[in-house]
């Protein structure tokens, strides 16, 4: 095994021992939310690097992923003796590999952590790549860091545990990542049947959906330029989160992506020739799938407004990454409010609002 990386495991608790091993900690820490602790701790509880582990249980939900549960976290690990030599383990999905990510990397300055995702999400994006943030001021992952962690451990057991909506949000993410990669493997997401999963082929996908990312973050770990493929579908995707939320029906960050998808594809269609064909078979699974975001035309100039606040703009430009086919990036493109609103009225007109 590599002394970093993300690794698709065969054996979970060998791979972990081997990880913990490697770092040889003074103190070991596992950060886990209510949910997790209650459902994926049991797989991991037996074995014998955890037995003296100091446990730090959260509070679930991205709600809860804010300044007041850092500070938790950070007086758990100095109360228990926590020192630059100690290692933290989170344990969770997204909001748990961000929030825990980000405490590690900031504690005495920084001390190493190893991510077990347990939901898809977490798998194929939050865990992976060495983004940690908190929410701050009502905006998503305001505050936050690149700290890759020591190990990223997949276990596809743990998937299992996930009801479909969940393994739908995750879902989305590998769509993307086989828009920005190639046909054969947008296709086989594309087939995929979400309705009888088979778990061998998703961990298989899983895998694949993963080295995706890993190859462009290795490239462009600070997002600089290549890494911004990784924000199709997303700033249109936020907008959508954002409204959600301020209107109290928040949504899964996947569903968001899948509906951002739906956009930027014409987007992209419109401004750099994405074949029609492609983006209809795609726009269908997604409407199949995930259903539709309802907003009406009152909402617009608010989208309008969340997407002029995405981070990745720069001098107050809405920046885009689109595509010219499968595997075809053109990043940093803008659009103007008239074609932004045009691509609103497209999403309601094709997924029967």
């Amino acid at each position: 095994m590599d002394n970093t990386g993300v690794i698709l495991c065969h054996d979970m608790k060998l791979e972990l021992t081997e990880s913990i091993n490697l770092c040889a900690p003074d103190q070991l820490y596992v950060l886990t939310d209510e949910t997790t602790h209650a459902l994926c701790w049991p797989l991991l509880q037996d074995v014998k690097a955890l037995a003296q582990a100091h446990h730090i249980i959260i509070r679930p939900g991205d709600v809860n992923k804010n300044l007041e549960t850092l500070s938790d976290v950070w007086q758990a690990l100095s109360e228990q003796g926590a020192t630059r030599h100690s290692l933290l383990i989170c344990l969770g999905g997204g909001m748990v590999t961000d929030l825990g990510g980000f405490a590690a990397s900031t504690f005495k300055r920084g001390i190493k952590y190893i991510n077990i995702p347990t939901t898809l999400l977490a798998m194929v994006d939050a865990a992976v790549g060495g983004k940690t943030a908190i929410n701050f001021n009502g905006l998503k992952n305001e505050i936050g860091v690149f700290q890759p962690a020591f190990r990223v451990l997949l276990e596809t057991e743990f998937l299992h545990t996930l009801d479909t909506h969940n393994l739908l949000s995750g879902y989305a993410e590998m769509l993307k990542h086989g828009l920005i990669s190639n046909y054969m493997t947008l296709n086989e997401l594309l087939a995929f049947d979400m309705a009888e999963i088979d778990y061998d082929q998703l961990k298989r996908m899983v895998g694949l959906s993963v080295s995706v990312k890993e190859e462009i973050v290795e490239k462009d770990p600070k997002e600089q330029g290549l890494r911004k493929a990784l924000n199709l579908g997303h700033t249109i995707g936020h907008a959508f989160e954002s409204l959600a939320l301020s209107q109290q029906r928040p949504v899964l960050h996947g569903y968001a992506v899948a509906w951002g998808l739906v956009c930027e594809l014409y987007l992209s269609h419109v401004n750099a020739q994405f074949p029609r064909e492609v983006m209809r078979r795609v726009i269908h699974f997604i409407h199949e799938n995930y259903g539709s975001f309802i907003f009406t035309c009152d909402d617009y100039e608010q989208l309008y407004q969340y997407m002029m606040h995405d981070k990745k703009n720069k001098g107050g430009i809405i920046n885009f990454t689109l595509l010219n086919d499968v595997g075809e990036l053109r990043l940093n493109q803008t659009a103007t409010k008239n074609l932004i609103y045009e691509t609103l009225d497209f999403y309601r007109e094709n997924m029967g609002i």
